[in-house]
């Protein structure tokens, strides 16, 4: 049966009339209380409609307030103020008039068999998913909800098929978005092992340092250059803001001026990177809970609240970028099943168990999240990969820089004499970080088996060491080009239902690489290494 039904009027499900158990916030002691409306229906909260009023006037007052400045030259200033006050009213009149016929229009329920939402008026909507298929219940608060006492609750099943595999409440109060989240997730009590339910992480303020160290600050810094180069220009500004930086470099050094801009740009990042990292992992908690839920709270401005159940837990990656790698730290994600992905918030990355750590502290945490004595990511001796594997590295590596050296220097000797002074000098800068790079790239390459987990590392701007249970392989995709065939190489990817789908061990040998995956899951690809 398909998780999503189209219908109205009287087919709804009676099973769900009657009351409802409401609980209060976490740990809170629990009430009954009666639906809202007949055969168990309920409604968002009303106080949503503030939030929607309040958005819309910042909205408008944020985009109004520069337009009226910029109007000064027109019109006096408060005849400027009173047309933009006006209009911010009826944006925020008509706004909420609509979020009012969408309110009075939306109604939910949960039954023993399926959670539903009716919505729409002149093409009403009603969208039901089968409770046994429901994988994720999630509750998100930016700073307005909260200081309401609201939330809004994302429940899913996983299936990545759009807006038809999810329900969005949007808002309903704390206490009712916890129920949910608990009723709507009882499972059967997990497996006992070595790790019980409880606290298995919390937030160390101490982590911050290793902000700084990943790719977002330079993209961060460029960004704010760019934004200041923008906000000036709206206000007709950006000849004056350039004309000030070039009045205090005017007698410095063109190498001491570029390194001037560079590290201011360096400084911005740097500054963003703490605050995200500040708005993203402020409060963070990892607790399992009583059924075999995995639970990950944080956030300082918008709190999130995912919940993970541990039979979709298929394993675990180690990722560590090489700025974070350097000073001995990691991050930890789930590879699972049924993860969502949310495309209005980027900070809202389901996978994430932990934060960049020391890597001591992540492979602990990995163990108690995978219910190991010890973490495969650490204990499995991964089999080296051969020497042809790092000459194809560092043949690409030369090829990435000479080639455009060479292109350079035809040009030089064509056009220019400074561009044989860029080849030379990007050559030499570039080619030892390069063969550097190649070699690390080549001493990272390993796989293994460590109990029920195939464990596969690779990378090395981006490092990643991810531990996959052995059952969850569905596949095998054998690739091999002709410069891999003649090297005795081969590419060996496991597929699987979870995480990012495929997991490659790149370059491997090949007649090493064929035993290992059929040792690593017995059955799958015998019969193919057979018909050969």
């Amino acid at each position: 049966m398909s998780d999503t039904e189209a219908a109205a009027g009287p087919g709804a499900n009676p099973a769900a009339a009657g009351t409802v158990t409401a609980g209060g916030a976490a740990g809170g002691t629990e009430r009954t209380a009666p639906a809202d409306g007949p055969e168990g229906w309920r409604r968002l909260d009303r106080r949503g409609l503030l939030v929607t009023a309040t958005v819309l006037a910042g909205i408008a007052l944020g985009a109004g307030i520069p337009t009226a400045v910029g109007m000064t030259g027109g019109m006096p200033l408060g005849e400027a103020l009173a047309w933009v006050l006006a209009g911010t009213g009826a944006l925020t009149a008509c706004g909420t008039g609509g979020e009012y016929v969408r309110w009075r229009r939306t109604r939910y329920r949960v039954g023993p068999e399926r959670a539903e939402l009716d919505t729409g008026l002149f093409l009403v909507k009603r969208r039901s998913l089968a409770r046994e298929r429901i994988r994720t219940v999630d509750l998100t608060a930016s700073l307005l909800l909260r200081s309401l006492g609201l939330v809004k609750v994302r429940i899913g099943t996983g299936e990545h098929t759009g807006n038809e595999s999810t329900l969005e409440l949007d808002a309903v109060r704390r206490a009712e978005g916890e129920r949910l989240r608990r009723e709507l997730l009882d499972r059967t009590p997990g497996e006992p092992g070595p790790h019980r339910e409880g606290l298995l992480a919390v937030l160390d303020p101490r982590w911050i340092r290793y902000a700084p160290l990943s790719f977002l600050a330079p993209v961060l810094g460029g960004t704010a250059a760019g934004g200041l180069l923008q906000v000036s220009d709206w206000f007709g500004a950006q000849t004056e803001v350039i004309d000030w930086v070039a009045d205090r470099l005017r007698d410095t050094p063109l190498l001491w001026s570029v390194a001037a801009l560079v590290a201011a740009a360096g400084l911005a990042g740097v500054v963003g990177t703490l605050g995200l990292w500040v708005e993203m992992w402020w409060n963070y908690r990892l607790e399992r809970e009583p059924g075999g839920t995995l639970r990950v709270r944080r956030g300082l401005l918008t709190s999130r609240s995912v919940s993970l159940e541990e039979r979709r837990l298929r394993g675990v990656e180690l990722v560590e970028p090489i700025g974070v790698r350097l000073v001995g730290a990691a991050r930890l994600d789930a590879v699972a099943t049924g993860l969502a992905h949310d495309d209005e918030d980027k900070h809202a990355d389901y996978k994430n168990l932990l934060p960049a750590a020391p890597a001591s502290f992540a492979h602990a945490l990995a163990a108690r999240v995978l219910r190991e004595p010890e973490s495969p990511t650490r204990t499995a001796r991964l089999i080296p990969h051969p020497r042809a594997a790092r000459s194809r590295r560092l043949r690409r590596a030369l090829a990435a820089v000479l080639a455009p050296a060479a292109l350079l220097t035809v040009l030089g000797l064509l056009l220019t004499d400074v561009l044989l002074y860029v080849a030379a000098a990007a050559t030499a800068v570039l080619l030892p970080l390069a063969v550097v790079l190649a070699l690390d790239a080549a001493r990272n390459l390993g796989h293994a088996t460590r109990g029920a987990y195939l464990v596969a590392r690779s990378g090395t701007l981006r490092r990643t060491t991810v531990a996959l249970q052995r059952g969850g392989v569905i596949g095998w995709t054998i690739r091999q080009s002709y410069v891999q065939r003649r090297a005795g190489l081969i590419t060996l990817t496991a597929t699987t239902a979870a995480g990012e789908g495929a997991y490659a061990i790149k370059d491997a040998a090949q007649g090493e690489g064929l035993a290992f995956a059929a040792q690593a899951v017995p059955g799958l690809l015998e019969p193919f290494l057979q018909s050969e």
